[in-house]
């Protein structure tokens, strides 16, 4: 039976839309997730206010403890996930996967047959995030170099390995949550 009580460690995070005034929440999180790059507050602040509708905000005790930023590819069916941040007060809790989830299931995300992100290959958290998911909601997930190291960055970041995860039917994804 469960308690009445929730310590903040077991209660679930609120999830939803963001909107402008999360914006500096959302900027303190993300610098406060390395290796995550960080943006501006502005550009947090304009995610937040321009493209609340696949993003993500989870949010305890008035607290922002986790952040997905997102958006639709234009002209194609495709859901780019830009950003994963997760609070050191909110691991352990599954709340990354439940993040994507509950953006997958939007109906902004409605037309999309895939989820796209980057990865560097150093980047264990977000391989272990993304394979996860894509295991949770049956869906092949590939990759392969994209934004690379030299090409690119001009040698000051290692390559960003574009992921693809296919997705399932609306219907089917809320089975698998």
């Amino acid at each position: 039976m469960p308690k009445d009580t929730d310590t903040p460690r077991t209660r679930m995070p609120r999830l939803r839309k963001p909107d402008a005034t999360d914006g500096a929440g959302i900027w303190a999180l993300v610098k406060s997730c390395k290796p995550l790059d960080e943006n501006s507050m502005y550009c947090n602040l304009i995610q937040a206010d321009h493209f609340r509708d696949t993003c993500v905000v989870a949010e305890m005790d008035g607290e922002v403890v986790g952040w997905i930023s997102g958006h639709m590819i234009p002209d194609k069916q495709q859901l780019f996930v830009w950003q994963v941040a997760v609070s050191p007060k909110a691991r352990g809790l599954g709340l990354g996967r439940k993040m994507l989830l509950e953006l997958v299931e939007r109906e902004a995300c409605d037309d999309a047959v895939h989820l796209k992100t980057t990865i560097t290959k150093g980047n264990d958290a977000s391989w272990a995030l993304f394979s996860s998911f894509a295991r949770v909601i049956g869906g092949d997930l590939e990759d392969q170099p994209h934004f690379e190291r030299d090409t690119h960055f001009e040698g000051h970041h290692d390559t960003e390995h574009m992921v693809t995860i296919t997705l399932r039917a609306p219907k089917e994804l809320a089975r698998a949550a």
